[in-house]
Order: C-alpha cells, then sequence, then structure tokens
C-alpha cells in the first residue's frame, strides 16, 4: 500500500539527487526511495515525534539531513570519501580498541583498528541490506550508491543504544569493547571493489588505500627505538588526560593532528566550520598546555631533554634571567624539587597546602616553558 507522505518525500529527494549529482536518475530514485522509506520508519517508531504531532515536519528535517549526509560523500568521491569515513570512525574507537593482555602498544592498537573496522564495514553492509530490503548479493555499484552506503555507515556507528541507569553509549563503541574478545570475522568489505559491484578479503584489504591512510593519519615513526617508546607513552598518556576529562572532541582532534593534517583537512574529518575547529584548537591547547606542565610534566620535559637535571632545558644564561622571575618562595620550591622532595612534603615545608603547592609549581614551569619558547624564536 503506497504512502503518499512517503511519496513525496521521494520524489522531494529525487529532484534535489537529479540536480545535484550527475548519477543515473534510476540510481537517483532508487536513493530516495530508501532514503524517504527510513526516515518516515523512523517518525513512525520514535514516540518522542509521534507525540509532537510534527510528523512530516520531522520527516522532512531528517530525510535533508541524511541527503546532504550523502551528498557530501558523493562531492567527496570515492577516494577522499572513504578516507573521511576511516579517519573519523577510527578517531572514535581508538581509545576503545585495546592490544590483547592489557598491553597499550600504539602500533599494536593501530592494527587492531583496522581488523575492527573491515569487520564494522561488513556488519555495516549486511544491516544496510536488511533495513532497506535489498537482497543478500547487493553490493554498492555506481558512486551515489557508494556515498549512501559510507553515509549509511556513519550513522550506523553513531546510533544511540541505550544502556542501565537511563544511559547510552554509540553503537561503534560497544562493538569496539567487546572486539578484543573475539576473533575478527575473516570475511571485509572492500569498498573499492564494493564500487565496482563485488567485494572480497584477505591479505589484499591491507594495501587498501583506505587502510593505508589509516596508518598515515595514525602512525608516528620516530627516529629511534627509545624515543618511539617514550613518544608512544605520552600519546597514550594525553589521550587517557583527555578520556578522563570528557574531552573527546579533543582527543579526536590530537589523533587527527598526529601526523600534521591541514586545518581543512580536519575541518572536513570532523565536520566542523573554521570557527568551530579554531575553538576546538583552542580548548585543545589548554588542555594540552595542562598535561604538559602539571598532569605529566615528568614525562614531557623528558621528551624535550628538559627536566630538572638538564636545568628545565634552559642555557646557563637563561638559568639565570631565570631565577631572577622567580619569588623567594618559589625559588625555595625548586631547590627542594631539585634535591628529590616529594610535593606533600614540600607544602609541609612551604607551608602550602597541596594544592597551592601544584600552582606554584605550574607556575614555575610556565616561566621556564616560556623562557625556552622566547629563545626558540
Amino acid at each position: 500500500m503506497s504512502n503518499p507522505d512517503v511519496e513525496l518525500i521521494t520524489e522531494t529527494l529525487y529532484q534535489q539527487f537529479c540536480r545535484q549529482t550527475s548519477a543515473n536518475k534510476t540510481h537517483c530514485w532508487d536513493v530516495a526511495s530508501r532514503l524517504a522509506a527510513e526516515v518516515w520508519r523512523i517518525c513512525e517508531e520514535s514516540q518522542r515525534i509521534q507525540v509532537s504531532g510534527e510528523i512530516e515536519n520531522w520527516a522532512n528535517t531528517l530525510g535533508q539531513h541524511r541527503f546532504k549526509q550523502c551528498l557530501r560523500y558523493y562531492k567527496l568521491g570515492s577516494s577522499r570519501g572513504r578516507v573521511h569515513l576511516q579517519s573519523l570512525l577510527s578517531s572514535i574507537v581508538y581509545r576503545y580498541v585495546l592490544p590483547p593482555q592489557g598491553a597499550s602498544s600504539y602500533q599494536g592498537r593501530v592494527a587492531l583498528i583496522e581488523d575492527f573496522l573491515q569487520s564494522f564495514y561488513l556488519e555495516a553492509l549486511n544491516i544496510f541490506r536488511r533495513e532497506t530490503g535489498l537482497p543478500g548479493s547487493y553490493t554498492p555499484r555506481s558512486l551515489l550508491e557508494l556515498a549512501e552506503y559510507m553515509a549509511f555507515c556513519e550513522r550506523y556507528g553513531k546510533r544511540r543504544i541505550p544502556l542501565p541507569g537511563r544511559r547510552s553509549q554509540q553503537l561503534i563503541i560497544l562493538r569496539a569493547q567487546t572486539f578484543t574478545r573475539k576473533q575478527p570475522q575473516e570475511a571485509s568489505v572492500d569498498m573499492d571493489s564494493a564500487a565496482e559491484g563485488g567485494y572480497g578479503g584477505g591479505e589484499g584489504d591491507r594495501h587498501d588505500p583506505l587502510i593505508q591512510q589509516l596508518r598515515s593519519i595514525l602512525s608516528h615513526e620516530p627516529p629511534n627505538s627509545s624515543e618511539g617508546s617514550l613518544c608512544e607513552t605520552i600519546i597514550e598518556e594525553v589521550l587517557r588526560y583527555f578520556e578522563e576529562r570528557n574531552q573527546n572532541d579533543c582527543a579526536n582532534y590530537f589523533i587527527l593532528r598526529l601526523k600534521d593534517l591541514s586545518a581543512p583537512e580536519i575541518e572536513a574529518i570532523l565536520d566542523l566550520s573554521p570557527r568551530q575547529r579554531d575553538y576546538l584548537q583552542q580548548r585543545f591547547k589548554y588542555h594540552l598546555v595542562r598535561f604538559a606542565l602539571s598532569h605529566r610534566w615528568e614525562l614531557v620535559h623528558q621528551w624535550l631533554e628538559a627536566d630538572l637535571e638538564r636545568n628545565l632545558g634552559l642555557t646557563p644564561q637563561e638559568w639565570q634571567h631565570f631565577h631572577s622571575e622567580l619569588t623567594e618562595q618559589q625559588q625555595t620550591l625548586l631547590e627542594l624539587k631539585q634535591a628529590g622532595q616529594e610535593m606533600g612534603a614540600i607544602a609541609k615545608a612551604l607551608s602550602l597546602t597541596p594544592t597551592q603547592t601544584e600552582k606554584q609549581w605550574f607556575k614555575i614551569l610556565t616561566i621556564a616553558w616560556d623562557i625556552r619558547n622566547c629563545s626558540a624564536s
């Protein structure tokens, strides 16, 4: 039985696809029909939308959202669209895909992310077929169909799953949290092949451009093994710092900055405007400074070769200038730190609370940091 509301949404989406893409009209109609059926099903199943009494408005809004998302992947093209999707999903699950036995190897986690996302793409394809009533043999055969599938993968991964205690979590995170306890499925989706009407698995998937781009974004090759180990530790600690403070967007930004991606690339991957990206960058820098000068200052200063044993990385002339910038209390604090005293003992010696002592130490490190930066510039 036909639904006039669904038919109206389908016609609207169809005309938009015809105007803004060069896709075959049959493909435009098929994609528009599937999107219209999906948004109407959501409206019928959502109690909140039903109670609102604005079902048609909600259906049109959801339809336009899906159209714009699909069009974005279409305009990105086959290659850039896959890179966008892979980068987005990998940034979401990075902190949840853990190597076996609780190891925190950075490279090990990258390899596991590759395996996890391959199995996730297969799951998303099967769910896409089922929810749209497509046969089990269906694979995307055109750029528009591939864009439709990639947009579905993004939405599917971000679905909120209700949990006990009125909590919810994104579906892809729940999948990632249980992934390491299971053997990954052998079958995988090669999006290059999917665009041509087929898909396959095996060793060839490791050479897929999508996989190579993930390596490019997440890998950081240090000059030697000792620096590499320290660099990996810092990366893990920074991500843990962001997670503990519910700064997941800063963590995602940090992951994408590991390989110095340009601002436009980061904006495209995280779907941000230039202003939103600038705000996120400022917040990211604030937290990074807090991490470097307070949370794990020893680790960062060791990496910078600017620990206490090396006078915080200052030259003799800079060290003399540094001392002149400190108050008498701060100079005493510095001497006690150099003598190996713990913060608790230092606080008692200075008649300060632990929090006050930490704040003074932060100010000391900030002064040294500024002097080093001025010299470097």
